[in-house]
């Protein structure tokens, strides 16, 4: 074996020149030992390698998130957290390509098979990609993942790095998080209506036989959770005692929510009630949580249970019967847990005849019936609630009233009182406005002409007007408008006639008296 190598010589000046010469034993062993060290060398760069190999596939495998690698836009490798996201082995999913793990459109609107192309192009031109994709797993169920794409080279091939994180948790999390807001600001909305509204009468006041009975009725069903149907003549004060019975039971620390079924237009009654989603009808920008989901935990006051359209009371039905029920618009069926306190001042039973009203809801509702008699049947509150109301609005007025004379006591007595608690005590405001002393006396604020006959025997004109229009409510059964109607006797537009009566205090149960 010949080396060459670089040898100077004497004569020359600073020039080297190679020559041929003799290898000797100890070159021979220099060259062995070369041998053995890179021998040893290259052995310690391959177990690095292997162990390097070895770390990075354990870190690969026992990452927290799934990680998957394309090739030409299909999946070549994978982790086993990839495998567990899409609840699948590695056989079903090597040589997939995203769309086939994606339903067609993303909860965007937005074609998965479209925008997944461009995702996979922008991160192939180098172009880093992080987004929220919802997948679909083999066995059909869907879940959203945040998902990270990246190119690198492996094996002088460009290959797409996929990150994927599940955060179907967290985005259960934040939908929570969303409906208590909503939820939130919904109560804060109804508590200003509520801040804004003064309840009726204040706190229930009397001593009669009569409301002392109600009252132990209250006592009895408030520690239940069964529903109530509170009837009587308007102004009895229905939803006072709704509150009492709200307001001493084991609810009592959540909310109380009020609905006027009477006061909503037919075609809002059930938004009110059960919410609607964004896009369910034509100005429902936002979703909308309804009063039974505000009131859950708590209890729903229905005011006027009986003008609650038909194709809402089978509805409502259900709630009492599994608390369940659906946003207009919406395909999710909700829970509630809600106590269904009811009112009325019609006759049920009647409507129930007519086809009106269902009879299963009735009785799903009359669980527990309070009925609160009217004013003129317990006469003995009424000097009672008079002073209390003089009080109430004596303060509120800046006045000092210390008294009512017994003649006009006597005078309110007297009173047939068709408006009930709420007459008087609008009458009592009036007749403090108007008063001048320190004791409410008789005067022309009270309702005279209403009271007391002419000495010849005859009745004022609003009298004789009452009488004559409930006598054609009578020949017509109570109904106002139509052919049959009284508005058609009398002669009047139905809505004069509407007015007419509420402006006499003439009500559907004197009707049937």
């Amino acid at each position: 074996m010949w080396i060459f190598g670089a040898c100077p010589f004497a004569q020359t000046k600073g020039r080297w020149h190679n020559s041929p010469r003799i290898p000797n034993r100890d070159d021979a062993n220099s060259t062995e030992r070369l041998r053995t060290k890179m021998t040893r060398k290259n052995a310690k760069t391959l177990a690095e390698h292997r162990d390097s190999e070895i770390r990075y596939r354990i870190l690969f495998e026992e990452a927290g998130d799934g990680i998957f690698i394309l090739e030409n836009r299909r999946i070549v490798d994978l982790n086993q957290k990839a495998c567990t996201l899409f609840a699948c082995n590695r056989d079903q999913l090597i040589g997939k390509i995203p769309f086939d793990l994606s339903p067609q459109l993303q909860p965007n609107g937005k074609c998965s098979d479209l925008e997944a192309d461009r995702r996979i192009t922008e991160a192939y031109s180098g172009s880093h990609q992080f987004f929220e994709w919802q997948h679909r797993r083999p066995n059909g169920t869907l879940f959203d993942a945040e998902v990270s794409l990246a190119l690198v080279e492996l094996a002088n091939t460009a290959n797409i790095l996929a990150i994927m994180r599940d955060i179907t948790i967290r985005k259960q999390a934040v939908e929570e998080l969303k409906r208590l807001k909503d939820k939130l600001q919904q109560e804060n909305i109804y508590l200003q209506e509520e801040i804004n509204i003064e309840h009726n009468f204040g706190e229930i006041v009397g001593r009669s036989i009569a409301l002392r009975k109600v009252l132990s009725n209250v006592e009895t069903v408030a520690v239940t959770d069964s529903s109530v149907l509170i009837t009587g003549e308007t102004g009895t004060g229905k939803e006072l005692i709704a509150r009492a019975i709200h307001s001493i039971g084991k609810r009592k620390n959540r909310p109380l929510v009020k609905v006027n079924c009477a006061a909503l237009p037919a075609n809002l009654v059930e938004s009110e009630l059960f919410g609607h989603e964004k896009g369910a009808f034509t100005g429902a920008s936002v979703r909308r949580i309804g009063r039974f989901e505000l009131a859950h935990g708590g209890t729903v006051f229905l005011d006027e249970v009986a003008e609650l359209p038909q194709t809402l009371q089978s509805k409502l039905l259900r709630v009492l019967q599994d608390g369940e029920y659906e946003r207009v618009g919406g395909s999710q069926t909700l829970k509630v847990d809600v106590r269904v306190i009811a009112a009325t001042n019609r006759d049920i039973e009647k409507l129930i005849r007519s086809g009106e009203f269902r009879e299963d809801l009735f009785y799903r509702l009359n669980v527990f019936p309070v009925f609160l008699p009217p004013l003129r049947d317990r006469k003995e509150d009424i000097s009672v609630l008079a002073n209390h109301f003089a009080i109430k609005y004596s303060a509120k007025c800046g006045k000092k009233i210390e008294s009512i004379p017994q003649k006009t006591l006597e005078a309110l007595q007297n009173y047939h009182w068709p408006g009930n608690v709420r007459e008087l005590q609008n009458i009592i405001e009036r007749g403090v406005i108007v008063c001048r002393g320190k004791q409410l006396k008789f005067g022309d604020w009270l309702p005279f002409k209403r009271i007391e006959p002419l000495e010849c025997g005859l009745v004022t004109m609003e009298e004789s007007e009452r009488n004559h229009i409930i006598k054609a409510l009578k020949i017509t059964n109570g109904l106002v408008s139509g052919e049959k109607g009284a508005a058609k006797i009398l002669g009047l537009n139905p809505q004069t006639l509407y007015s007419k009566m509420k402006r006499l205090g003439i009500t559907r149960e004197q009707l049937l008296a």
